[in-house]
């Protein structure tokens, strides 16, 4: 096979040069049938699934032999869940996997694949400090995945039934937080060796708080929305009277908590308190007074769950059949898929990045004010665009970290009333990770 490849690699090189970009693409698809026989290899093996129990139990007494331990674990544990993924992307129409914002994703998992294949075994603090840095810059040169994904399956809807499609993307966004688990979970015992403390105030292990306070989680969340500037428009681009944004009203078992990676949970009540936040807005544009937003929160024995009601009118739309198919990343379930200013914002969003965090849109906020308070004049600042904002991705995102841990994410709609959005999340820390092989 090397023998060949070498003959292939010759062959190749006498081509004229006008020739010059086709041999390059040539190479690059020669190159990675070569180092398909190391794929094989990797998406042969059984990704090993962990809990949070698991997670939280490993990392709650670290020291240097095993923080060297888990560090070799993320260091072969990822290449294997990547390559997974790599075959997903491999089982596409060849239409869909040439889409340019697919091929971006498709060249960064092979590059990420070869890079964790080839980082050396890790024996000691310093080397363990090295992987640290390998892993941070993995996570940033990643960000694109999320929009570039969305943007590239959302066009070639027509060519994949939207069953497949949205389970294809499932697979892939799951997979990429775990991963993204695994990375930042290693990154945050090793700073906490570092520093030899945890925080008393919220006690976690590594990116899982031991006791999550829901309700402090829902207000934060509510009181970040409620700080932000007022930038609400109807169907025809017609600014909203600012009438201030509705209260938050938290009832249920208030002393609720639970061993859960709070970024995640944060991500998801954001997401829900801000689409109910603007379609009460909406709903009641002329209205003196908003009607407020119910926050529920109940403990069972082995759930915690949410419920996020409001009067927004429910969800009643022309563009979708169901509530659900507010989660589907294909426009044939979803109509509002190919709207211009979502297209617009997921092109904007595949150059920078988006890695579905509270404090990525808080920062965007901030960006966006600052500019204002300096007259900016940038467009997009302008329009208040932050990242992540109107891209039509945080109801599926917030639908995937619901799921990961085997929770879920329910959308009851009263057309001409309100919505109703149940968040049920494990609270054992039993189940283990969803993703597929």
């Amino acid at each position: 096979m090397l023998w060949q490849a070498r003959c292939f690699h010759a062959s190749i090189l006498k081509t004229h040069s006008s020739g010059l970009s086709r041999i390059r693409r040539t190479l690059a698809t020669a190159l990675h049938f070569y180092q398909n026989r190391q794929l094989d290899l990797y998406a042969s093996k059984q990704a090993h699934r962990l809990t949070l129990r698991q997670l939280v139990f490993f990392g709650r007494h670290m020291n240097e032999e095993r923080l060297i331990k888990s560090a070799n674990y993320v260091r072969t544990e990822l290449p294997v869940r990547i390559a997974h993924r790599i075959r997903d992307l491999q089982s596409l129409p060849y239409v869909v996997v040439t889409q340019p914002e697919v091929a971006k994703v498709y060249e960064l998992y092979w590059s990420a694949f070869d890079k964790f294949r080839l980082f050396p075994q890790i024996t000691n603090l310093s080397e363990n400090q090295t992987f640290c840095d390998f892993l941070e810059n993995i996570l940033d040169e990643h960000a694109p995945v999320i929009p570039s994904l969305a943007l590239g399956l959302s066009l070639c809807s027509p060519h994949l039934p939207p069953d497949s499609l949205d389970s294809f993307m499932n697979r892939m966004f799951i997979s990429r937080i775990s991963r993204r688990v695994l990375a930042e979970h290693h990154l945050a015992l090793s700073k906490t060796l570092d520093h030899n403390s945890l925080d008393s105030e919220d006690p976690h292990v590594g990116i899982i708080y031991t006791g999550l306070d829901v309700k402090r989680s829902i207000e934060k969340c509510a009181n970040l929305l409620r700080d932000r500037f007022y930038n609400i428009e109807d169907d025809n681009e017609e600014a909203v009277p600012n009438r201030g944004w509705p209260k938050v009203i938290i009832e249920g078992q208030l002393d609720t908590r639970f061993a859960y990676i709070r970024e995640h949970l944060e991500y998801i009540l954001f997401e829900l308190l801000k689409n109910a936040m603007r379609a009460t807005g909406l709903e009641h544009k002329h209205a003196t007074f908003l009607p407020p937003i119910y926050a529920t929160i109940v403990a069972g024995e082995d759930d915690v769950g949410i419920r996020i009601s409001d009067r927004g009118g429910g969800l009643s739309s022309n563009s979708i059949e169901s509530p659900s198919d507010l989660f589907s990343f294909s426009y044939i379930r979803n109509a509002t898929r190919i709207q211009d200013g979502k297209i617009g914002a997921l092109r904007s969003a595949s150059s920078r990045g988006v890695k579905a965090t509270v404090a990525e849109q808080i920062g965007g906020w901030q960006v966006v004010k600052a500019g204002r308070d300096q007259h900016d004049k940038d467009p997009e600042r302008g329009a208040g665009i932050a990242p992540h904002q109107r891209m039509g991705l945080g109801l599926p995102m917030s639908n995937i970290f619901a799921t990961y841990f085997g929770g879920s994410l329910q959308l009851v709609s009263l057309d001409g009333w309100g919505t109703d959005a149940y968040l049920r999340l494990p609270r054992l820390g039993t189940n283990l990770e969803g993703i597929e092989v």
